[in-house]
């Protein structure tokens, strides 16, 4: 089964929170909600990624989110469908490829049908993957998969004939809608599909949302310590520049001295034999 309860519609209140009675602890609601749907995503997410490792991943970030908007999610008219948004986008994320762990290959299904459904489904474009996923698999009609993967109904149902004559080209025995129907959940429910406690995805969102908190208090403290660094070392008065210097115009140039005169060089001999030769200290002489 790709959906909680088949091919029948699953929004509305979820069984087990309607046979608790009206008045529920937001995690008794949230825990039957995960309790109801979370297989169910496992084996859709599985289908759109074809690894099982990144489908519990998924379902578990889908809850997670579901956690820490909860007023949100409980108050939506269909809260299984927003959770199987998140799960499906989150599955869908193309961040995933530059991880080192989803880089190595996962097993393949033993049965060589389901290897070959599951290598046409991974051929398909994501938006197209997913519309069959929906349409065929978990059984939305069209407008409900035109809304969850945000496209036109037009659109969607163009999606949707291309993902099934891929299929069909490739699995000519799958040509039909019903048999495609049961195929993809005989796929989804090969392999192990647990998913994990809930109280423990409760408790991941927590301590999430704590990190969280105490990352953006520290970056605020930061903020706060560079913005009193700056407001104390600024200047708080207005320092005028310094104007750029001008030329001085008018001021000749100055000159090399030109050839001495015949006194001059006189004048210059006499002085230089009175340093070498005369008294230490020159006395004018009168005249």
């Amino acid at each position: 089964m790709l959906r909680p309860s088949g091919r029948e519609r699953a929004s509305g209140a979820v069984p087990a929170a309607r046979e608790a009675g009206p008045y529920l602890t937001p995690a008794q609601a949230f825990d039957a909600l995960y309790a109801y749907c979370a297989p169910a995503l496992v084996r859709q997410a599985y289908l759109l990624t074809g690894r099982r490792d990144l489908a519990h991943e998924s379902v578990e970030r889908a809850f997670q989110r579901a956690w820490d908007h909860w007023p949100e999610v409980a108050r939506d008219p269909d809260p299984a469908g927003w959770v199987r948004a998140a799960a499906h986008d989150w599955a869908l994320s193309p961040w995933h490829r530059l991880r080192r762990r989803h880089r190595r290959p996962e097993p393949p299904p033993p049965e060589e049908d389901d290897r070959a459904l599951l290598d046409a489904l991974l051929s398909l474009a994501p938006p197209y993957r997913r519309t069959l996923v929906l349409y065929d698999g978990v059984g939305l009609d069209l407008p409900e998969t035109a809304a969850e993967t945000e496209a036109s109904t037009r659109a969607t149902a163009g999606r949707l004939m291309f993902a099934r004559e891929v299929i069909a080209e490739r699995l000519p025995e799958l040509a039909d809608p019903g048999e495609l129907h049961d195929r993809l959940a005989e796929l989804a429910s090969t392999g192990r599909t647990r998913a994990a406690e809930p109280a423990a995805v409760r408790g991941g969102s927590e301590r999430r949302a704590r990190l969280w908190t105490r990352t953006a208090a520290a970056v605020t403290v930061v903020l706060i310590g560079s913005t009193a660094m700056t407001l104390h070392t600024a200047p708080t008065h207005y320092v005028p520049p310094v104007p750029p210097g001008e030329t001085v115009r008018g001021v000749p140039p100055r000159v090399a001295p030109g050839p001495l005169s015949d006194e001059q060089r006189e004048l210059r001999d006499r002085l230089r034999k009175a340093l070498l030769n005369g008294p230490e200290r020159l006395s004018p002489q009168a005249r």
